[in-house]
């Protein structure tokens, strides 16, 4: 007798035949699981036969409350909702891949003088798209070697229409300077552009054979220097060339390796473009215990390729590491999904051979690594758990701190480790406002104030907070803390040494203000440091971010009546910004558009006067 409270019998016995989605709800009303079929009922009633071995099936079983369907015309449909009911409740015993990036291409503009750029997201600029890549890194390194191999700008429009010189780029050989009349002529940049195209469609032969034909032109011309330009851009292509050693024949492939060891799975997409890999990325998919590489590899590719929310698109050709049970319903519902015919091919020799090889090795790497990985994390938590002699073992841990500049966009950083390591989606930025500048202890006093606010869940309450800093730091936590009616963290201060060099810190217990020195070479030492270097890591990245928002926000915004085309007419119209600042009330009323209570405004908000 299976051990589940949901009444199966009743329900198998009304279930139809066709295909479509099934819901698996708990006694909470959470929907634990999602699942497809091309036969619903044979489908549901596979998880409830008296035979039934999976441990995984088996503790799912136990849970169910209530199932619904949803039926559909064809298995394809249930394929296609089923990722998106996946993608909307993220079920604890589905495998959840969990990437929901837009992935990066390169954009080459439809601009009189195009421009190369790194471009994510919907394709609403008009131009060239090469990609997908699978990473920025990827995009950004490409646009690295073009930059060498060819002078097409990269810089932003609103950067090209100011110049009145040449920039630093033209002087570095890596930019023609078409935003200044007399450096490079239209027909001249344009074909620069048109071998940019070749070389990211993967015809680097026709760029070299063009390179040649224009390299001994120019010679016959007599013209050495534009002929010594050609020959070292040929020189640079070759060298490039050289580098890319892992190149074929094959258009379009997306190459799948796998690897599963010790219940952690890694996905390793290879993407292969006009024969050339463009990049590779592994994912680690969220699944539960006991789940079958099968079962992983499907969930992989229906929630990959069957996302409509992303502007990926799939090669011509997805190789497999090995077949699956659904490969044909899952083929034809990515072909229909993008309109255009998707092969799935599992090679067993030549080229596309050598490709899964590749992306095997670095799926088996990969896994590896992070199961070493976790191994330390595990250590360094159970030589904490020593160090500080707890009743229990540490589950979650909290750490703060505080950056600024002079006192100025002052953010607080709150980061997460549990004992699998970074909790990255717990991470929260805080930006601090109505203080003192400068003023530490009140910033930390309102990051404490704003993320511990009663009441909490328990599950959310760490077992130890850390507060980067001293005795004064610590006082705002244990200020805070004094009347709290939940579970009780422990806090505790990172002190850095006199030096300020990682090894020499020292721990500021609450309470007591015991001071607990840790050897340079303990795992509980490295622990701290670890969770106090991500914090101020985390801290800098959202105070450069509020930082660069108010350089980028001219001092003009935020005057009623002037908008983008009246502050354009002030800034051309006097000279620039500092030529505005030096104007008087009369010389700012001469801007056409701009009237005498208008100039006033505009005077006494850039000179703070009432």
């Amino acid at each position: 007798m299976l051990d589940t409270q949901f009444d199966y019998k009743s329900f198998l016995k009304n279930l139809t035949h066709q295909p479509g989605v099934y819901r698996m709800y708990s006694v909470a009303g959470e929907v634990i699981y999602v699942g497809k079929a091309k036969d619903l009922k044979k489908r549901v009633t596979s998880y409830f036969r008296a035979n039934q071995t999976s441990q995984k099936t088996l503790a799912l079983v136990r849970q169910i409350h209530r199932i619904e369907v949803t039926v559909t015309h064809t298995e394809t449909e249930a394929l296609i909702l089923e990722n998106n009911l996946i993608k909307q409740y993220m079920p604890k015993y589905n495998v959840l891949l969990r990437d929901d990036k837009s992935y990066p291409y390169i954009l080459l503009t439809n601009h009189p003088h195009p421009r190369l750029a790194f471009h994510r997201g919907p394709r609403k600029v008009a131009g060239s798209y090469f990609g997908p890549y699978p990473s920025g890194g990827a995009v950004r390194e490409s646009l690295r070697i073009l930059q060498k191999l060819f002078p097409v700008r990269q810089c932003e429009d609103s950067y090209y229409q100011a110049r009145s010189r040449p920039c630093l780029q033209y002087q570095l050989k890596r930019c023609s300077a078409p935003c200044v009349e007399g450096y490079v002529s239209d027909e001249d940049y344009n074909q620069q552009v048109q071998l940019v195209k070749l070389f990211l469609q993967g015809r680097n032969q026709e760029v070299v054979d063009q390179l040649v034909d224009k390299m001994e032109q120019a010679s016959q011309c007599l013209d050495f220097e534009l002929a010594a330009l050609y020959r070292d851009q040929l020189s640079a292509l070759r060298q490039i060339r050289e580098q890319q050693s892992v190149s074929g024949e094959h258009d379009s492939l997306d190459v799948i390796g796998f690897a599963y060891l010790h219940g952690v799975a890694c996905v390793h997409l290879l993407v292969v473009r006009d024969g050339k890999v463009l990049g590779s990325k592994s994912y680690y998919p969220k699944m539960p215990k006991n789940a079958e590489p099968e079962e992983v590899l499907i969930a992989f590719v229906a929630q990959y390729y069957l996302n409509q929310q992303s502007d990926r698109q799939p090669a011509k050709e997805i190789v497999l590491p090995f077949k699956f049970a659904e490969q044909q319903g899952m083929q034809d519902a990515v072909s229909e999904i993008y309109q255009s015919r998707v092969q799935f091919h599992v090679p067993q020799r030549g080229e596309k051979m050598r490709y899964l090889k590749l992306a095997l090795t670095n799926a088996e790497n990969a896994v590896t690594t992070r199961l070493t990985e976790a191994m330390s994390v595990q250590r360094r938590f159970e030589a904490l758990d020593e160090v500080l002699e707890l009743a229990e073992p540490i589950q979650r841990m909290e750490c703060f701190d505080i950056s600024h500049t002079m006192g100025q966009q002052t953010v607080a950083s709150c980061v997460v480790f549990n004992r699998q390591g970074p909790l990255k989606t717990d991470y929260r930025k805080y930006n601090i406002s109505g203080i003192n500048p400068g003023d530490d202890y009140a910033a930390m006093a309102q990051v404490l104030a704003r993320r511990y606010k009663a009441p909490q869940p328990e599950d959310k309450i760490p077992d130890i907070i850390f507060i980067d800093g001293g005795k004064g730091q610590l006082a705002q936590a244990e200020a805070h803390f004094a009347n709290w009616q939940q579970k009780m963290p422990l806090l505790i201060g990172i002190a850095k040494g006199t030096s300020r060099k990682p090894g020499l810190e020292t721990l500021i217990m609450a309470g007591s203000h015991q001071i607990i020195h840790l050897e340079s070479h303990s795992p509980a030492l490295h622990l701290i440091q670890h969770i106090r270097d991500e914090s101020h890591r985390f801290a800098i990245t959202g105070h450069r971010a509020r930082r660069q928002k108010v350089k980028n926000t001219s001092s003009l915004e935020g005057i009623a009546g002037v908008g983008p085309k009246k502050r354009q007419a002030l800034l051309k119209y006097l000279g620039g910004m500092q030529e505005l600042k030096n104007a008087t009330i009369e010389q700012i009323a001469k801007v056409p558009g701009i009237s005498h209570e208008l100039a006033e405004s505009v005077f006494y908000h850039l000179h703070d006067k009432p």
